[in-house]
């Protein structure tokens, strides 16, 4: 009788074990895939803001450029 009840209690611990790991894994892959959509989104925001930056960059030059085309026309003038 004392062997029955053992094995049940350690078929029990069991089940509650594979039931625990199971949850652990669901939990796990939520986390992986909440990470994953985070950096997808941090990756768009950071391409975005490089972009803007090029943007920026290219109108300062242009308009650099103007103002020495500018000054060297006044100068041969």
């Amino acid at each position: 009788m004392r062997k029955i009840a053992l094995v049940a209690a350690a078929s029990a611990a069991a089940l509650s074990l594979a039931a625990c790991s199971e949850a652990t894994e669901d939990a796990a892959e939520e986390t992986m895939e909440s990470a994953e959509a985070d950096a997808e989104a941090n990756m768009e925001a950071a391409g975005e803001t490089m972009e803007a930056a090029g943007e920026e960059v290219a109108a300062e030059a242009d308009a650099a450029a103007e103002e020495v085309e500018a000054e060297a026309e006044e100068a041969a003038e």
